[in-house]
């Protein structure tokens, strides 16, 4: 019989994360892999997404966003972000930031364009591009700050570059994009007539008095940017999965043409309850905050004490470490992940995930997820006291 798998398919394995999840519930870990907070989303969101269900908002609503979420959006970004997207022409609702992603990519790249990447990323912006038939470049993020060098990312740009994907607060290291190296990227995105793809997800956890700059606020960016973010991590919601992305008519245009013939639409009962949520006042944020730091400061103290070196991240809800060797293992951090979770009861990320498959950089690194109760936290502090050194 002949292989039907695509060559497409065949150029990237499962998820790792969903993989570590799995994992961690055959071996009944704690898990601090997957990005998935353990407490429970806003009451007032829920109860507005039931009130929906009660009045019998069950069937579709229009593809590209229900109105009240996409004024809610609006709104939001003019608040936070300083410019007023079009609700009506320049916002589209997708199944969470994940869709959002690739239906960009989708609508905008062809076969044989360039899509730079910084490395580490998360692990879908790899395959978005060859299911898209585009072609990732990666410019590293160096530790401890995880600063990139602006003449390696200015040698990535060429005559096929279609654009860059920039995650910040970045998964899987917590960096913050400063303004300045926002400005040094838009800088060659303008020169090469190029795209940015931003995922902001994060855009409200970040630590040590540091901000959020949206880099379609920044001159010249906005007509060029496709900004995406989500429900799933300020509102506490992985499984709603409600996103949306902010882009000019024409790119929304195509991007809306994408997302209709890979989803319809997102869950429109979920999409009432997400326009409650995006109106929620400061203190909501501040509160939310206020919680990650207390986690934060727990999980890099409990890594530490277990013999993980740590970056504190800037931003996010994730620290990357060196793991310790105490266990005997060295080079293989997939053999550790697995060792971790089989043996002490904890599941985290194996940093090659992060990295391009012939990259030797994730090897000595772990990825750990603190987006949980404090009980989650120290049962797995626990757990960790019983890792060999």
């Amino acid at each position: 019989m002949k292989n039907h798998v695509s060559a497409k398919a065949e150029r990237f394995t499962e998820s790792v994360i969903r993989e570590m999840s799995r994992l961690c519930a055959k071996h009944g870990g704690v898990n601090l892999a997957q990005g998935f907070p353990d407490f429970p989303a806003p009451a007032a969101m829920k109860q507005a997404a039931k009130d929906a269900i009660d009045r019998e908002i069950n069937q579709y609503a229009i593809t590209w966003g229900a109105k009240p979420l996409r004024e809610a959006i609006a709104a939001k970004t003019e608040r936070f972000a300083g410019y007023r997207p079009d609700p009506e022409r320049e916002i589209v609702v997708t199944c969470g930031s994940t869709e959002a992603m690739i239906s960009a990519v989708l609508a905008t790249a062809n076969p044989g364009d360039e899509v730079i990447v910084f490395e580490p990323f998360y692990e879908n912006y790899g395959p978005d591009c060859i299911l898209s038939g585009a072609v990732p470049k990666y410019v590293k993020l160096r530790p401890p700050d995880w600063s990139f060098d602006p003449d390696e990312l200015k040698a990535a740009f060429g005559p096929k570059t279609k654009g860059i994907v920039i995650n910040t607060p970045h998964n899987p290291t917590g960096k913050v994009f400063t303004r300045a190296e926002l400005e040094c990227i838009g800088k060659l995105v303008q020169e090469h007539d190029a795209l940015i793809y931003t995922d902001e997800i994060y855009e409200h956890i970040l630590y040590e008095g540091r901000t959020h700059v949206y880099p379609a606020s920044l001159p010249g960016l906005r007509e060029r940017t496709i900004a995406i973010s989500g429900l799933s991590k300020s509102y506490s919601a992985t499984g709603w999965r409600i996103g949306w992305c902010i882009a000019p008519p024409a790119l929304t245009d195509a991007i809306r043409k994408v997302h209709d013939f890979l989803t319809v639409g997102a869950p429109a009962p979920l999409q009432e309850g997400a326009a409650v949520a995006l109106a929620f006042e400061d203190a909501y944020y501040a509160k939310m905050l206020a919680g990650y730091v207390e986690r934060r400061a727990f999980c890099l103290r409990m890594l530490e004490d277990a013999g993980f070196r740590c970056f504190a991240p800037q931003g996010a809800y994730y620290v990357m470490t060196q793991y310790p060797t105490g266990a005997g293992i060295t080079g293989d951090d997939v053999k550790f992940a697995r060792y971790l979770v089989e043996n002490i009861g904890v599941a985290a990320v194996p940093g090659s995930s992060f990295y391009r498959p012939d990259s030797p950089e994730g090897k000595p690194l772990i990825r750990f997820n603190f987006a949980k109760r404090m009980e989650t936290l120290q049962a797995a502090a626990e757990r960790l006291r019983n890792l060999p050194r």
